[in-house]
């Protein structure tokens, strides 16, 4: 089967993990920090805006592939996993604080959003409501 919305969804997701891994990387190089973090400075905040948006994206991604499985995806699903990576880059954006860091507050809403409402529809797919 199929699944063009996951197939879509995993490829930005690992095009966003990529540029994340950048920025740890430039992180680590400018604080001069090979191994480990810098025990809270920004080294530290971008390698926890990597690793959050692996343990969520995760979920996320298991939820699209399985709603667009059971046949009741469609374009709303689409426009969800757009939302939901634009907020993940604004949460990567707003860790390093500044003039966005607003966007770490939006990216931790609108994920939380996402993972409940896709859970929602997922159970009740499950329960055949929808």
């Amino acid at each position: 089967m199929f699944l063009p919305v996951t197939l879509t969804a995993a490829a930005a997701a690992a095009i966003i993990n990529l540029w994340l891994a950048i920025r740890v990387g430039q992180m680590r190089v400018k604080q001069k920090v090979s191994i480990g973090d810098d025990s809270g400075g920004p080294l530290t905040a971008r390698m926890r805006a990597q690793l959050n948006f692996v343990e969520n994206t995760a979920f996320v991604l298991i939820l699209v592939a399985a709603i667009e499985l059971s046949s009741k995806g469609g374009q709303w699903l689409t426009w969800v996993v757009a939302v939901y990576m634009l907020a993940r880059v604004a949460h990567g954006l707003g860790m390093d604080g500044g003039a966005l860091a607003k966007g770490r507050s939006i990216g931790v809403i609108v994920t939380m959003l996402t993972q409940l409402g896709l859970a929602v529809v997922a159970t009740l797919i499950a329960m055949g409501v929808m």
